[in-house]
């Protein structure tokens, strides 16, 4: 099944030339996503009886039209493919003329927030939201290499703010990072149209993380890792 809302571009979505920013796609797709799921019985409001909450790992996103502020956008999301523990959720965006301005793909798992663990993705649960076939990427999710090398980095040291309901920081925080991380002449060719993100290890409040980048050709590399360097939080990919 293909699910459908609209949403209006506000002051807050805007950025560079009153377009709308990669943020605000990626938040106006998070919250089509939930609806879809408040429909299968699987939404925020029903995590107290499930104790079932959706975690994302992967966003892929390309803008192909960049719309401005004040339009309206048609967004269309549908479940695809189950493999145990994950599953995908594609999205289409169409402008108010009806053209396909950009496609975006993502990457979930079930966590069982009672027993602190992944939950297997059963054909009921999936059942519930009436799957499709079709997918927007040919090529899926890419594997992002990780940097050997950096340029620079900054330290960050998470605040409440950052915090979602699962008690991490959330998904679209770690993009504002990521364009924190830029060097300025870098940040100021947004926007870029095409943004990938890897979650790799949840960050939790308190903890301080450092954001390393990396120039690649033609990719601009965020690597958010712990304090002492061991893990690391996530990948982001900027790309024009």
């Amino acid at each position: 099944m293909i699910y459908s809302e609209t949403f209006k571009i506000g002051l807050k979505d805007i950025g560079k030339n009153n377009k709308i920013k990669n943020r605000a796609i990626l938040e106006f797709l998070e919250d089509i996503g939930g609806y879809h799921s408040d429909t299968a019985g699987y939404g925020v409001n029903q995590i107290e009886e499930t104790q079932l909450s959706w975690i994302l790992l992967d966003w892929k996103l390309e803008v192909k039209n960049r719309p401005k502020y004040g339009d309206k956008l048609e967004i269309h999301t549908w479940a695809r493919g189950i493999n145990k523990f994950f599953t995908y959720r594609d999205y289409e965006i169409y402008n108010q003329k009806g053209e396909k301005c950009a496609i975006a793909t993502s990457k979930w798992v079930l966590m069982n927030i009672s027993k602190g663990k992944l939950e297997r993705i059963t054909d009921n649960i999936m059942e519930e939201y009436h799957p499709e076939e079709q997918q927007v990427f040919t090529e899926g999710l890419d594997k992002i290499k990780i940097p050997t090398e950096y340029n620079s980095k900054i330290e960050y040291k998470v605040k409440r703010k950052d915090i979602d309901l699962n008690k991490h920081m959330h998904n679209l925080y770690y993009l504002d990072l990521a364009y924190e991380t830029l060097p300025e002449d870098v940040y100021e060719q947004r926007p870029f149209n095409k943004v990938q993100i890897v979650y790799k290890k949840e960050i939790k409040l308190g903890e301080k993380i450092y954001c390393y980048y990396t120039k690649e050709k033609n990719k601009n590399v965020i690597t958010i890792k712990s304090e002492d360097n061991n893990t690391i939080h996530a990948v982001i990919e900027l790309e024009q």
